[in-house]
């Protein structure tokens, strides 16, 4: 388990530690607040996360629903998750790519 360290000031004394999974969560809630999206159900809940030195790499795998458009949906997870983590941290996000990996169907849809 990472632990990430953040020293905001040289004036103050202590220190800010997020916790990996707490990141992850964060990401997990940006993407459920966007509609006609939901993470896949994996062990680590479709959120793979890397911490560089220019910011965090963000991959992100989702399940869409038809009646959406895809590109739309991707481009304003993409920005709920830097709007996110950048504003509950004191991270900045780098990079966030959305890999669609299932589509849901209406129950009386016909293909």
């Amino acid at each position: 388990m990472a632990h990430m360290r953040h020293n905001p000031t040289a004036t103050q004394k202590g220190k800010i530690t997020y916790n990996a999974n707490i990141v992850s969560d964060i990401v997990a809630v940006a993407v459920s607040e966007v509609e006609g999206v939901s993470l896949l159900s994996t062990k680590n809940k479709g959120v793979k996360l890397n911490f560089e030195k220019q910011g965090i790499n963000a991959d992100i795998s989702v399940k869409v629903d038809i009646t959406f458009n895809v590109s739309s949906l991707a481009f304003k997870i993409q920005q709920a998750i830097k709007h996110n983590v950048e504003s509950m941290t004191n991270y900045k996000v780098a990079k966030v790519d959305v890999h669609i990996q299932d589509v849901n169907f209406p129950e009386n849809s016909v293909i």
